[in-house]
């Protein structure tokens, strides 16, 4: 029996176990794959900036409570880059 995605998708790379047919698991590759939608990108890249401040030894909250200017200064301080930090929820 086929389904209604082994025409387009069968004998693909998407075919994982390369039985002709998508599966439920294949099929939920697939969506994932192509069809997610992108919105957790700015928590992925708020993500690594939290681990480049806590692999720098800097602690947000301590961050958060300078001022502008000193927080700049600690960033660079420590080698970072303070412009990447402009949109960063301190």
């Amino acid at each position: 029996m086929t389904g209604p995605f082994d025409d387009m998708f069968g004998n693909t790379p998407f075919d994982l176990n390369h039985d002709g047919h998508i599966d439920g698991g294949e099929w939920a590759f697939i969506n994932d794959t192509l069809f997610s939608d992108d919105s957790s990108a700015d928590i992925d890249e708020e993500d690594e900036l939290e681990d480049e401040l806590d692999m720098a030894g800097l602690d947000r909250d301590e961050l958060e409570m300078m001022n502008p200017d000193e927080r700049r200064e600690a960033l660079e301080d420590a080698g970072l880059d303070a412009d990447d930090f402009d949109d960063f929820d301190f």
